[in-house]
């Protein structure tokens, strides 16, 4: 593919947060003022991967712009050291953060999030994708204001699919509290696994917890495998309703080839349905729903004071056959990153990929002024 080298148009800020391969660091565009994430992706660490970062790059060409929920790439880049991926500045937070920082939260609410992110499930199966790692952690608010969108970010699991086959896909991949059984069984895979990490999301929106939550890695895997979870303690649910709790059952059906499309779950009562579904407040004269905040937020830190207590057991096991060859390694790995992080994009030129593809937003030209792949703003 023809490429051509121009001064680089960002400057790079502060550090967002960090992952394997790449950290995510604050770009502004120079002419224009305006403020981007950009994911930087060291070339070092990514040898022998480079074809995950192309992946990355044409699905989230096919998905950019077409649903307001969904993360867009506008911009992509590379230099002598690193590739550059530039995204929507999403600064509302995560999605539990912003629910605990709003000071109440109820069961439609759960609903109308769930809904959304359906939608643009729907959106992403209908463009021949699927996400594989679907996690409130990967649900950003686009910013602070009341209302603002709540958007599907990280695609750097997804895949786009050939057809419709439910096995497809082989590969072990996601987050291990929301892979769906046929993931961990290797039977092969497709859509039907965003839609099992749905009803876990569901379950932890008005839980606090995810529900296959166990002592140790075997025995979730174990429990997912066999379906095997409950509304239980029936204290932490007795504030839900039983349209909710149906629902959460049918995304989390075993057989991915009963279990439901993002379609068929935006026709479900507990979305579908004009009138809201919850459990009436006793205390309340106007039968409105019960504050869920509380005992969600409470499920959720008493979880996560535990799974911190098991970890720091299995960090301290695991750094004691710790071998010299494996602390070397960690200081390249460690040093790479650094190496990422401390380029000034600004103060180099990048190359940058001509188009090729002609209907990809009907522009090959970005309003940066630099021949890419990616839209315009």
């Amino acid at each position: 593919m023809a490429q051509q080298t121009v001064p680089c148009q960002y400057r790079t800020g502060k550090t967002l947060g960090s992952g394997t391969y790449a950290i995510v660091k604050e770009a502004v565009h120079i002419k224009t003022g305006e403020y981007f994430a950009c994911k930087v992706i060291n070339k070092k660490l990514m040898e022998g991967r480079e074809h995950m970062v192309r992946n990355e790059i044409a699905v989230l060409k096919k998905v950019s712009r077409g649903n307001r929920n969904i993360v867009t790439l506008h911009d992509y880049f590379e230099t002598a050291h690193n590739l550059y991926l530039v995204f929507d500045l999403c600064t509302g937070g995560e999605l539990f953060d912003r629910i605990c920082a709003k000071g109440y939260y109820y069961e439609p609410d759960a609903s109308v999030l769930i809904h959304t992110l359906m939608t643009a499930v729907e959106y992403i199966h209908g463009c021949g994708i699927v996400h594989r790692d679907l996690k409130p952690e990967n649900l950003l608010f686009r910013s602070r204001l009341e209302g603002a969108d709540v958007m599907i970010a990280d695609f750097g699991l997804s895949r786009i699919m050939d057809s419709d086959q439910l096995t497809q896909l082989t590969e072990v991949c996601g987050t291990p509290g929301y892979m769906a059984p046929e993931i961990f069984r290797k039977l092969g895979h497709s859509k039907p696994v965003d839609i099992w990490a749905m009803g876990v999301i569901a379950y932890f929106l008005l839980g606090g917890y995810t529900p296959f939550d166990r002592d140790s890695p075997q025995e979730e895997a174990e429990a997912i495998c066999a379906g095997d979870f409950k509304f239980e303690p029936a204290e932490y649910w007795v504030n839900v309703s039983d349209t909710a709790k149906n629902f959460i059952r049918t995304c989390l059906t075993i057989d991915q080839n009963k279990r439901p499309t993002a379609k068929q779950c935006l026709q479900h009562p507990w979305l579908a349905d004009k009138k809201a579904h919850f459990v009436p407040d006793p205390s309340s004269a106007l039968g409105t729903p019960i504050d869920l905040l509380p005992q969600v937020r409470k499920n959720f830190d008493a979880r996560k004071t535990f799974r911190k207590a098991i970890n720091s057991v299995l960090a301290i096991k695991r750094m004691s056959h710790l071998r010299s060859s494996s602390e070397d390694l960690r200081a390249k790995v460690r040093g790479y990153m650094d190496e990422a992080e401390k380029e000034e994009v600004d103060h180099v030129f990048a190359r940058v990929e001509s188009s090729s593809d002609d209907d990809y937003h009907g522009s090959r030209s970005n309003s940066h002024g630099m021949q890419s792949n990616a839209s315009n703003h």
